[in-house]
C-alpha cells in the first residue's frame, strides 16, 4: 500500500548555513507579496473601471491565480524587482507563489460556497518579523547522505542533521520509499527538514487481531478505554505555566519592537523572545510525543477504534475548560488515529456527537434524560448497574462497532441493547465511518428502524 507520509528532522545549521537558509525564505517572502500586491492592483483597477461604466471586454487583463501563471509573470519581473535572484534557488521563489496561489483559491473556494468549514479570508502580506521562515524544495539534488548523519539539498549543499535519518535511509536503500519534496523550516528556535516521502508500506500484524476498543476522551484522564485502562492526562501546559508567566514578564519588561515609532528591539528582548519560544515549543513537543505513542498503541493492539465525533470549537468556548481541553488536543489525537488506521488497514468507527454515549447505560441499554458533568459515576436505575461514568461511555462506544458489524450481517445485534429510539435524535447517525477508510453514502444518515442496535448501513462498513 502506498501512502504519503513525512520524515521530520532536526538540523544543526553553521552561521554561514544559517544566513543562506533566511535569505532563500526572504526570497520566497519577497516573490509571495510582490505577487499578491499585483493581484490586488490589478484586481482594484478592473473594479474601478468597472464603476466607471467600461465594458467587460476593455477592462485591463485579470492576471491568472494559478501557480504556472503567477510563476510566468515573476519570471518577467524577477529581473527588476529582485536583481539579486541569481543568488537564491528558483525553487525559494517558488514557495512564496505557491503558497499564494494556494490562499487565493481557499479564499475563492470558500467565498464561492465550494469550501467547507469556517470562511477564509483573502491573502495578507508576509511580514519579516512575524512570519515563519520556511522554504520548499521539490527538484534539483534532494538525498541523504551515506553517513545518514547530512542531508543534500539544492543550493544549500550539505547540511548536518541533529539525529540519524537511518528510518528513511534504510526505505530509500530497500526501494521502498521516494522522496517528493524537502522543507526547511525553523520552528521553536530550532531549523527543522521535512521530507515529503511516498512510502510503500506493508500491514503490520496486529498483536490482539479482531479487538475492539471504544475510547473516550477527557481531562481528568486523556482517554479511557473500555478495556477499564485509564490513560491519565499529562496536563504539560499547566506544569509549564509559571516559566512561561516568568518569561512573559520578563519579556514585557524589556525594551521591544514598535511599528508606530519605528522602535527597533533590543537584543534582551530577542534574547527573551528566544527562550519563550523554547518553551513553548518543548511544552509542544511533550505533547505531540505523547499522542503519538498512545495512538501508535492503540492501532498496532487493536482491529477496530471508536471514538465519538466532539464538538471542539463549541468546547472552546467554555471559558473554564477551554485551556485544558486545548491542552488535550482532542482534534489532533483523532487525526493522528485516523491516518494511522489506514495505514494499519484497521479501521476507526466516528459516533455521532449526538449519540448519548454516557446517558446510555452499557449493561442494558437505557437512557438517562439529563445527566449533569458533576456526576462522576454512573449508576442505572433499571438494572443497578454503578460504575466510572467515563467508562460507561467507553463501553458503549465499543458497542456501537459490534452493531455496525451486526448490521452488516442483517442479524439481529446480541448485545442485549434495547433502547427505544428516544435514547437519540430521529434520523441521525449512531457510527460513521472516517473519510478515507471506507465509502460512505451519499445522504450521510441511517434510517431510523425503531431500535439503535442498527446503527449503520452495510454501505458504510465495506472495507
Amino acid at each position: 500500500m502506498r501512502s504519503i507520509q513525512a520524515y521530520r528532522f532536526a538540523l544543526d545549521l553553521t552561521p554561514g548555513q544559517e544566513r543562506a537558509v533566511l535569505a532563500h525564505a526572504g526570497a520566497a517572502r519577497v516573490a509571495h507579496n510582490w505577487a499578491l500586491r499585483r493581484v490586488k492592483a490589478v484586481s482594484d483597477q478592473r473594479a474601478a473601471e468597472r464603476s466607471y461604466g467600461v465594458p467587460d471586454d476593455q477592462l485591463t487583463p485579470a492576471v491568472s491565480w494559478s501557480l504556472p501563471a503567477l510563476r510566468k509573470v515573476w519570471n518577467a519581473a524577477k529581473r527588476d524587482v529582485a536583481p539579486w535572484w541569481r543568488e537564491c534557488s528558483k525553487e525559494a521563489f517558488n514557495t512564496g507563489l505557491d503558497a499564494l496561489a494556494r490562499g487565493l483559491k481557499n479564499w475563492s473556494d470558500s467565498h464561492d460556497g465550494k469550501r467547507a468549514g469556517r470562511p477564509v479570508g483573502f491573502p495578507r502580506f508576509q511580514s519579516r518579523r512575524r512570519t515563519t521562515p520556511s522554504v520548499r524544495f521539490t527538484t534539483g539534488a534532494i538525498r541523504v547522505e551515506p553517513d545518514r548523519k547530512h542531508v543534500v539539498l539544492p543550493r544549500l549543499g550539505r547540511l548536518k542533521l541533529h539525529e540519524s535519518a537511518r528510518k528513511l535511509a534504510r526505505r530509500l536503500d530497500n526501494g521502498t520509499a521516494r522522496i517528493m519534496s524537502a522543507t526547511v523550516r525553523r520552528d521553536g528556535g530550532r531549523w527543522h527538514v521535512s521530507f515529503c516521502v511516498e512510502v510503500d508500506r506493508t500491514v503490520r500484524r496486529r498483536v490482539r487481531p479482531n479487538l475492539t476498543v471504544g475510547v473516550d476522551l477527557g481531562v481528568t484522564h486523556l482517554a479511557v478505554l473500555s478495556t477499564g485502562e485509564l490513560v491519565p492526562n499529562p496536563r504539560h501546559l499547566d506544569h509549564a505555566r509559571r516559566r512561561l508567566s516568568r518569561l512573559g514578564r520578563a519579556l514585557s519588561r524589556k525594551t521591544g519592537p514598535d511599528r508606530r515609532t519605528g522602535q527597533h528591539p533590543s537584543n534582551r528582548w530577542r534574547r527573551t523572545q528566544v527562550r519563550l519560544g523554547r518553551a513553548h515549543s518543548r511544552v509542544a513537543n511533550l505533547r505531540r510525543d505523547g499522542l503519538h505513542k498512545l495512538t501508535t498503541r492503540l492501532v498496532r493492539e487493536h482491529d477496530t477504534i471508536v471514538v465519538e465525533d466532539l464538538n471542539v470549537a463549541g468546547m472552546l468556548r467554555n471559558r473554564r475548560l477551554a485551556r485544558h481541553i486545548a491542552d488535550a488536543s482532542f482534534a489532533e489525537l483523532r487525526r493522528q488515529l485516523t491516518y494511522k488506521t489506514g495505514w494499519s488497514g484497521g479501521r476507526l468507527l466516528v459516533a455521532s456527537r449526538w449519540y448519548p454515549s454516557s446517558k446510555t447505560c452499557s449493561g442494558c441499554g437505557a437512557a438517562k434524560t439529563k445527566l449533569a458533568l458533576s456526576e462522576r459515576t454512573y449508576a442505572c436505575t433499571t438494572c443497578g448497574t454503578i460504575l466510572d461514568r467515563d467508562l460507561n461511555a467507553a463501553r458503549n462506544l465499543a458497542a456501537l462497532a459490534r452493531e455496525a458489524t451486526d448490521a452488516r450481517s442483517g442479524r439481529e445485534s446480541l448485545n442485549g441493547r434495547g433502547a427505544d429510539r428516544k435514547t437519540s435524535p430521529a434520523g441521525q447517525v449512531a457510527v460513521k465511518r472516517q473519510p478515507g477508510t471506507a465509502s460512505a453514502n451519499k445522504s450521510g444518515t441511517v434510517p431510523p428502524q425503531g431500535r439503535t442496535t442498527t446503527v449503520c448501513s452495510p454501505e458504510r462498513i465495506e472495507r
